[in-house]
Order: C-alpha cells, then sequence, then structure tokens
C-alpha cells in the first residue's frame, strides 16, 4: 500500500530571497540534520540571465535503521537524487527527490516548493508532499515502512527550524535583506516584455493579533459560520497553513495534518456542494483514529445525511414545541475550566415517557440535534474568545431522581435512536461526560444504552454516585467553584427547565399516533392480557444465574389491579385435561394465563419475592427486580377488589367463565417484561469502572442490593 503525505502550507514571514539565502546553507552538510551526511553535485545549470538556476545534487543519508537490518540489505547509507529549480523571476523554488538506493524494492518521491505569499509579497510559502511504495524488502516491508515514516515525520518537525537556525545566522552576520532578481540592463525591456511580472494584489489592513498568528488576508476575511461551509480563518481551499492549525485545529502531527489536507482535497475534487469546515472534517478523521478511508465513507454519509434532513438550517428554520421549553430539563450554562460549553441536563427529573407520548420521537430527535448544532457554534465561538481550539463541549447529567418510570421501552427506543444518530454525525464533539448522583438503577438503565455508544466516547464518562461530587477528583476539577449550579450546592442560579411530569392533556391521541413509530413500535412488543375477578394474568420467567434482572413495563389500560412477584424452585406443570389449575383463557380484550396450580401453597410451594402492589386504572408502572435465587419467576396481575393481603387461591372454572360475562369485573393491562443476564448487567459496572469513575458508592450500592433481594417499583 502507498503511503502519502501532504504538509500545510508553512509561513515565513521574510521575503522568498532571504529565505532561500538561507535554504542554500543546508549544503553540502546540515549539522541540524545528522542523518545527512553529504551531498554531491552531479547536474547544474544557469540561465544567462540567472534567473533560473537548476542544480541537481546525489545527497548520502545515515539511516537510523538496525543494525542488523542494514547488514541483510548489504548497506550502511542510503542515497537520494535531488533536483532543485530556482526562478528568481518567478520566485519560486521546486524541489524533487527519489531515492537512488534500492530503488527496484522501494519508491519514495519527494516534492516541495516555495513560493510567495499570495497576499503578501514579503512573506514566503512552503509546502511538502512525499509518497512511500514498499515492494519488497527482504520480509522486513513492515519494519521498514515504520522506519522510513519515522525518520520522516522527523526530518519534517525539523524543517521550520533549520530555516530559522540560518535566518538567525543570517542576521547575526548582518544580513537582513537580499534584493530581488532584477534583469541585466542590456535586455530589461526586452525581458520585461516577455516575462512580465504576475500582478500584486492591491494592499489590505491585516490586523495585528492577526498577523502575530500568521494568518493571511483571506483566513481573515473568511467569516462563515455553517458546518458546510469553511470555517472562520481558513485558507485557501487546497492549503492550510501551520500556524493556522495549531491556532485553531490543535497539535497535530504531521501525518494528523496530512491526511486532513488529503481529505479536503478529496472533498473539493469530489463533493458536490459546500465543503465542511476543518473542525468537522478532523472530528470524523479522529473517530476513525485517521484512516482518511473510513473516515471518507462515515464523513460523505453524514453529509448526504445533514442535506437531507436540512440541518444546516434547523437552528435558523426551525422553533421547538412549548413543551420541550417548559419540560424538556436540559441547557446551555457556562463553560468547564478547558473553556469547553458546558450542557446541564437533569435527566432524573424529566419525563421521558410524558415527553415521547406528547410530541412522537422525531421531535425529541430534532431537538437534541439543534443542541448539537448550537454546541458546534459554541465552540466556535469559545475558540474566538480562549485564543485556543475548542472542538468539543462537556455535559454535565443530573441522575437524581431517576427510576424504572425513565426505562419505559418506546422512550428507551427512542434514547438509542438518538445516540445511533448523534453518534454517526458528531463524532468527538463531547469532550468529557459528568454523571452525577446515579442511583442504584442506573446500571440497568446503562447496561441497556452502552452497547450503543462508541468505546472512545465512553472512556469520557465519569460517574458519581451519592453526594460527594464537589470532592477530590470531582466536580471542583472541570468547573469553577462560581458556576456549579445552585440545585447541585453551588451558587450559581442555573436557568435549566425542572422538568416534572407532562401532563396527560398533552399526550397525542390514539389517532394522532397512528402513523408514528411509538405506536407501531408498541403495538410489536407489548402483549395485551385481560385480568378477572377471581382470574389472574400470570407470565412465566425462568432464571439461571443468580444476580439476574426482571424489568417490568405495563400501563393499566382499565380497572384497578395488584401486580405481585413470587419465585418457585419448580415449574408450574401443564394443567390435565380434568385438572382446575393452570390454564388459559382468551377474549377479544386479550390473552389470560394462569401459572399458579390452586393445589400450590405459598410459603411451600412458592413465594412472595415483593410486596404487593396497587395500581389504579390509567397508571403507567415500570420496575424492577435483582434475583437472588435461581429458579422459577411468576409476574402476577390481580383483579383489585379486596386488600392486597388477601389469600391467592383460585377459584373454580365455572366461577371464572362466569365472571367473563360481567365487565365490571374485567380490567386489562398492556405489559412488557425482560431480563438482564448477570453477566451483563455485572458488565455494565465492569464498564463503568473501567471509565475512570468514581463510582465506589455505586458499586457498593448496587452490589449490596444484588445479595439481598431488591427491586423498584414506580407508578403515575
Amino acid at each position: 500500500m502507498v503511503q502519502k503525505y501532504q504538509s500545510p502550507v508553512r509561513v515565513y514571514k521574510h521575503p522568498f530571497e532571504l529565505i532561500m539565502a538561507a535554504y542554500e546553507r543546508r549544503f553540502p552538510t546540515c549539522p541540524l540534520i545528522p542523518m545527512f551526511v553529504a551531498s554531491d553535485t552531479v547536474n547544474e545549470y544557469k540561465s544567462e540571465d540567472g534567473a533560473v538556476h537548476v542544480i541537481e545534487r546525489r545527497c548520502k543519508l545515515d539511516i537510523d535503521a538496525p543494525r542488523l537490518l542494514k547488514k541483510i540489505a548489504g548497506v550502511d547509507y542510503v542515497y537520494f537524487v535531488q533536483k532543485n529549480s530556482l526562478n528568481r523571476r518567478e520566485r519560486t523554488l521546486h524541489i524533487e527527490a527519489y531515492n537512488e538506493t534500492f530503488s527496484n524494492r522501494v519508491i519514495i518521491n519527494e516534492h516541495c516548493s516555495y513560493t510567495v505569499h499570495p497576499d503578501n509579497e514579503d512573506w514566503t510559502c512552503f509546502e511538502q508532499s512525499a509518497s512511500l511504495d514498499i515492494k519488497s524488502f527482504f520480509g522486513f516491508e513492515s519494519t521498514v515502512e515504520k522506519i522510513a515514516m519515522k525518520q520522516y515525520t522527523s526530518n519534517i518537525k525539523k524543517g521550520k527550524e533549520i530555516i530559522e537556525y540560518y535566518l538567525k545566522q543570517l542576521e547575526e552576520e548582518g544580513i537582513t535583506f537580499v534584493p530581488r532578481w532584477a534583469p541585466p540592463v542590456a535586455c530589461k525591456s526586452e525581458s520585461s516584455t516577455s516575462h512580465p511580472r504576475r500582478p500584486v494584489s492591491p494592499a489590505i489592513n491585516i490586523p495585528e493579533s492577526a498577523t502575530k498568528e500568521g494568518l493571511s488576508n483571506k483566513e481573515i476575511l473568511n467569516t462563515s459560520s455553517s458546518p458546510s461551509e469553511p470555517t472562520a480563518g481558513t485558507p485557501d481551499a487546497d492549503k492550510l497553513d501551520a500556524d493556522y492549525i495549531k491556532r485553531y485545529l490543535g497539535d497535530l502531527t504531521p501525518m494528523q495534518e496530512s491526511c486532513l489536507i488529503r481529505l479536503r482535497q478529496w472533498l473539493q475534487e469530489t463533493h458536490k456542494g459546500k465543503i465542511p469546515k476543518d473542525e468537522h472534517i478532523l472530528r470524523f478523521l479522529r473517530a476513525r483514529d485517521f484512516n482518511i478511508d473510513k473516515a471518507r465513507e462515515i464523513l460523505c454519509q453524514s453529509l448526504t445525511w445533514r442535506k437531507q434532513h436540512q440541518v444546516d438550517y434547523i437552528l435558523d428554520t426551525w422553533n421547538p414545541p412549548q413543551v420541550l421549553q417548559d419540560y424538556y430539563a436540559g441547557g446551555w450554562h457556562h463553560h468547564d475550566k478547558d473553556g469547553r460549553p458546558l450542557y446541564v441536563l437533569r435527566l432524573g427529573q424529566m419525563d421521558t415517557k410524558g415527553l415521547v407520548r406528547a410530541l412522537g420521537e422525531e421531535a425529541l430527535l430534532r431537538y437534541v440535534l439543534s443542541i448539537n448544532e448550537e454546541g458546534l457554534r459554541r465552540c466556535e465561538e469559545n475558540t474566538k474568545v480562549f485564543g485556543r481550539p475548542i472542538s468539543s463541549w462537556t455535559c454535565l447529567v443530573d441522575l437524581e431522581g431517576l427510576n424504572m418510570r425513565h426505562l419505559w421501552r418506546p422512550g428507551v427506543k427512542a434514547l438509542l435512536r438518538i445516540i445511533e444518530v448523534v453518534e454517526a454525525n458528531y463524532p468527538e464533539t463531547l469532550g468529557r461526560l459528568l454523571i452525577l448522583r446515579a442511583p442504584r438503577v442506573f446500571p440497568v438503565l446503562w447496561t441497556l444504552v452502552s452497547p450503543f455508544i462508541d468505546d472512545n466516547t465512553r472512556k469520557k464518562f465519569l460517574i458519581y454516585a451519592g453526594n460527594d461530587y464537589q470532592g477530590p477528583g470531582g466536580l471542583l476539577d472541570y468547573i469553577d467553584k462560581e458556576i456549579i449550579p445552585d440545585f447541585l450546592g453551588g451558587e450559581c442560579m442555573c436557568e435549566v427547565p425542572e422538568g416534572g411530569l407532562v401532563p396527560k392533556s398533552l399526550y397525542r391521541t390514539a389517532e394522532e399516533l397512528e402513523n408514528e413509530d411509538i405506536k407501531l413500535w408498541t403495538e410489536t412488543i407489548y402483549q395485551s392480557a385481560s385480568v378477572f375477578k377471581g382470574a389472574p394474568h400470570e407470565v412465566l420467567i425462568q432464571i439461571v444465574d443468580a444476580s439476574s434482572v426482571i424489568t417490568w413495563d405495563f400501563d393499566v389500560c382499565k380497572g384497578d389491579i395488584v401486580f405481585n412477584i413470587f419465585h418457585s424452585k419448580r415449574a408450574p406443570q401443564p394443567p390435565k385435561k380434568d385438572s382446575l389449575g393452570a390454564h388459559s383463557i382468551t377474549s377479544p380484550g386479550g390473552n389470560n394465563v394462569q401459572l399458579i396450580d390452586k393445589v400450590w401453597q405459598l410459603g411451600r410451594d412458592y413465594s412472595m419475592v415483593e410486596s404487593p402492589l396497587i395500581c389504579k386504572e390509567g397508571e403507567s408502572v415500570q420496575g424492577s427486580h435483582v434475583t437472588r435465587w435461581p429458579g422459577f419467576y411468576i409476574l402476577q396481575w390481580k383483579f383489585h377488589s379486596m386488600p392486597a393481603c388477601a389469600t391467592t387461591n383460585l377459584p373454580r372454572v365455572d366461577d371464572v367463565l362466569a365472571s367473563l360475562q360481567v365487565s365490571s369485573h374485567k380490567c386489562k393491562v398492556m405489559y412488557y417484561t425482560e431480563v438482564i443476564g448477570s453477566e451483563d448487567f455485572r458488565g455494565s459496572m465492569t464498564s463503568l469502572e473501567s471509565s475512570h469513575s468514581g463510582f465506589s458508592q455505586l458499586s457498593a450500592a448496587t452490589t449490596s442490593s444484588s445479595q439481598s433481594h431488591s427491586s423498584s417499583m414506580i407508578s403515575r
């Protein structure tokens, strides 16, 4: 595979002629490049007027390779041929170099150029590109490639230092100006006619601050702000200034700079439409560890997605519904200690089910996209304010109040879709995620969503339980004390909405949800059941590994019911033909299944592992139970017409059939159950603890909850 390198544009704030005088001092050897042993002139040509000077050198290099490799290769030195073409009239120097040694096994080509800055004729630009293709090398291809790239990268870093070293040397000798080339007097008229000088752009005032940063006029004048347009400060479409990269993009290795420039050039040549900002391209490269092919694939998919959904204009054209403004408990709040914009989300106070029922999945997704777009805009603003590149934000999530209500399955499904869309289109935008006051139910939620979160993103999570988040290693390490929100014990008033339950009057009707994903999804995974007076509905769950988690989510559509969960070491037996025990009744309104045989005795054949829960018509109930023993667990929905502690003896079949005729003795529930395996549940804890999180209290709480049976049942 051919390895390619493309440098950014390096800007020297010195005239071309002075740079050339410094460059010539690199030969025949350069003490700043120890591997550059010697150079001999092979060919040389000078034009009569002195404007053109072409010189070809044979350079001797001592490659820093293992002695064994040199012995196998049979050489101690490597020879390169370098051809320099200097045109003083046009003020350009073009350099071509290729390897002479092992040219049948390794092909190295390098192209460099020194040119006058397009906006300031007293500045000089330098660009460099190279390719490496190893055909074969005694079975050491991979090793040679690594050595070559290491050497090349090292020399690139020294390039600017070398020129500056000789510039300083010239200054010490009193040479601070070298006159431009001028044609000989005898042929001045002819020369000026046949070789006219390029027109010089009219002078443009350059702000002092920009000059100090080494930014060109074109960079300063380009003030576009859309993610799909060039960044404010972005140089010419096919060039990136080295100082610009450091100022707006951060410290990048030469190879990372090369990947950025090559991907940008590819987009300019093939992409129809606006070219993304350099920061935007860089995020996708980082998300794929600077693998250009992989980054290009996901970036192109994202650009198509942005165009299809008009995401570039979402902040200007879309206004969130009032219910989101009132009940979505999240908002922007100052910045962290690194200058990253800070987003605060009070997830524990947010009614996710109510928001989904009132708005649908699409509106929630669009709102999250607008938050991400606003985050990108704030990153750009903070980059200008703090004078350093800021490409990501910090998110602070307060989980106080989180309970099983937040695990309503359509809500979790909506959350997973949002995570999927954000991960695909906003990679590397999350700098840090601080999760505070995590309750013991949090690992259940984490187990459900963590498989959809990228590994690199997961490493940015820091999780705290209890109220010790302001201690050592807590919030104060990342956020200034003056801006800690008041609801977290700080003194700063936070304007983030408090959330709360969305009124059911704002829920969308069944007709409005007819074409919504939520309706189709609930019909797919939720089951309906009828509960009759004297005929409860029961669901059997077999648990193999203790410390698994049984979760449930049900709506009481009609009537009042009592919910129980039982445990038995043996499975209920299928009913015999003449038995009045376990049986199943099907009615138009849903199924009714009974599993507990009437001969079973509570306390002997099975046991109650949760306190009975009375649920009223219209309530939505979510809960979980961490299993203490393996065996068989039975979830039971029972008609509520007596105290929950009443006998559980089952009636005769005649009584059950008679009850079918009495509509007032019929209840209806829609339910969904799920089991999170012990290994998966424990794996969630391992993942969290490996994220460098302050998780001791939460871990201890969860461990204790698994050792003794516990549950969380929340209704509204």
